[in-house]
């Protein structure tokens, strides 16, 4: 049940004022999502800020909210440290990297104890409020690896300037939102001035645009009263980018956006920060405590990951290409895109350059409904051709579609069962040619592919292929055990052995993280001395992948 906002006493925070703050965030932003989207022209013209913005909106609201309903005391510091730690954990896109950090800076102040000097009166409502708007621009600007005025991060300096001049002339919490609003909502209308590529789509920013629906629902939580509706202007007519004009980045810039969770200490993360500015660029980097969330967008997505590997433990990987929505130019959709359900960051990162948008999957983490409508939503296209990646996601993926039809979008599900699958219908992947013939050779490809997987035995039972014991190694075809053996190389052999003695033209060899390179040579050389006519293809799973998968074309 979604929260229902509550009129709060003048001049009080809370815990109840910060959940009726992101019940209103959310609603605010749902509603001007879609306006939102279409004036996003900076840093890329991808057209999809709104969403960004809502979807890291809604995984804090649901953090706070599961936070408000255990058995802990729902204090202050409880409700704006949960609130930014769902944030952290689901932020989208450049836009929504920086409201997670903003949400963390207001965590800063409201989540612990001012630390006034002794003797010095405690602030008031009024007084932290302001303190909390001020570190959350502080923050985000610090997150930020080269700032640019005429963005949100301008909007939330205005807004924080004027929270603090409210403060100083002893105004209550209502007056120091209302004039944080105020400003922000004057910040916002001089971006065009401070940012040529706005100028010349005749918008303002679309992230800044964000913010202000953020900060009019902190002031209508704490007085009730509901800002007045200001439509979002869309694009002048006929505006675009001049040829060769260094602004439009759109047309010029990287093409990966590679986001992720990653588990690092603060000096590994400094070292990162310097890696990836050389990779790329909209670099946000936000977080703290051992947890941060990484946004770049870059030429090279391996590396970036790579990178990220180097410093710690990322997980949540996601890799977006947005060459496509650059074709077809600004803030337009690509025409199709696909999706797909990944087990292991080395295919992640293999489907993302092949151009799709791509969800890892870890092990007993399956993907919900929501994470693949998200990918989908990201993939940003009129027709999407999702790659579900395994029996157990049918249903989600089933739901996600049916969610993404609702919205405008077409989408066909390809009930592939491995990864190996999934490469084969990737590699026949046509975008050029229509969505049905397209579906049609992309399942074809994928039916034909028979795929087999080494897994390691957890304890003793019976298979299909007979009795195993812990610590056997398990060859299944098509899903089934067929082999039990002693050792990883050996029992591939038998695997490939079955599974080419009816034909097969290729065969691809998908290594786990701890599978030595010496295996697939062994495997390369044993298929091509048993079977001359077949080619053979070998790629690093990655982290997260099965120790071997094998398919066979």
């Amino acid at each position: 049940m979604p929260h229902e906002p509550q009129p709060q006493p003048a001049d009080e925070l809370d815990a109840e004022a910060v959940r009726t703050w992101s019940s209103l965030a959310l609603a605010a932003l749902g509603r001007a999502r879609e306006d939102i989207d279409a004036i996003n022209v900076y840093p890329v013209a991808d057209a999809d800020t709104g969403t960004n913005l809502y979807l890291t909106a809604e995984s804090a609201d649901r953090a706070l909210t599961d936070a408000l309903t255990d058995t802990a005391p729902a204090s202050l510091s409880r409700a704006v440290r949960a609130w930014a730690h769902g944030a952290l954990v689901g932020a989208r896109g450049n836009s929504g990297t920086i409201l997670a950090q903003l949400l963390r800076g207001v965590a800063d102040v409201l989540g612990t104890d001012p630390g006034e000097p002794a003797g010095a009166p405690a602030p008031g409502p009024g007084g932290l409020l302001a303190r909390a708007l001020t570190r959350a621009a502080e923050e985000a600007y610090a997150a930020v690896a080269h700032p640019v005025e005429g963005t949100m991060l301008t909007v939330a300096g205005a807004a924080a300037r004027a929270a603090e001049t409210a403060s100083a002339a002893a105004g209550t919490a209502v007056d120091v939102a209302r004039a944080a609003y105020d400003a922000a909502r004057a910040a916002l209308a001089e971006t065009p001035g401070q940012l040529a590529a706005l100028d010349r789509a005749g918008v303002v920013d679309a992230g800044g645009c964000g913010l202000v629906a953020v900060l009019g629902a902190l002031w209508q939580a704490l007085s009730g009263q509901e800002p007045a509706a200001e439509p979002v202007a869309g694009p002048a007519a006929g505006a675009a980018a001049e040829p060769g004009d260094p602004c439009a980045r759109e047309e010029e810039g990287p093409a990966y956006e590679v986001i992720y969770l990653l588990e690092a200490s603060a000096e590994a993360v400094a070292v990162l920060r310097e890696r990836l500015d050389a990779l790329g660029d909209s670099l946000v980097v936000v977080g703290g405590d051992g947890l941060w969330n990484v946004h770049v967008h870059v030429d090279d997505p391996g590396a970036a990951v790579e990178a990220g590997v180097e410093a710690g433990r990322p997980y949540r990987i996601r890799i977006t290409h947005f060459g496509d929505a650059r074709r077809h130019g600004r803030g337009e959709r690509a025409q199709r895109a696909v999706v797909a359900v990944v087990p292991g960051e080395g295919l992640a990162v293999l489907c993302g350059e092949a151009g799709a948008t791509t969800v890892l999957v870890r092990p007993g983490e399956a993907p919900a409904a929501a994470e693949l409508l998200d990918a989908v939503r990201r993939a940003h296209a009129r027709e999407v051709v999702l790659l579900a990646g395994g029996a157990e996601l049918r249903a989600a993926a089933a739901a996600a579609a049916e969610q993404a039809r609702a919205d405008g979008v077409r989408v066909a599900v390809i009930p592939t069962r491995s990864a190996v699958q999934g490469l084969a219908a990737l590699a026949v992947h046509d975008p050029d040619g229509s969505f049905d013939e397209d579906v049609v050779a992309m399942t074809a490809a994928a039916g034909a592919t028979r795929y087999g997987e080494l897994a390691v035995a957890e304890s003793r039972s019976f298979t299909s292929a007979g009795i195993c014991q812990a610590g056997d190694v398990l060859g299944l075809i098509d899903g089934d055990v067929a082999v039990i053996g002693a050792a990883l190389a050996e029992t591939a052999e038998a695997v490939l052995d079955r599974m080419l003695g009816s034909g097969g033209e290729l065969v691809t060899l998908v290594l786990g993280p701890e599978v030595p390179d010496g295996v697939a040579e062994r495997l390369e050389a044993y298929v091509q001395h048993g079977h001359l006519a077949v080619d053979t293809v070998t790629y690093r799973g990655g982290r997260y992948s099965a120790p071997l998968l094998i398919g066979v074309e």
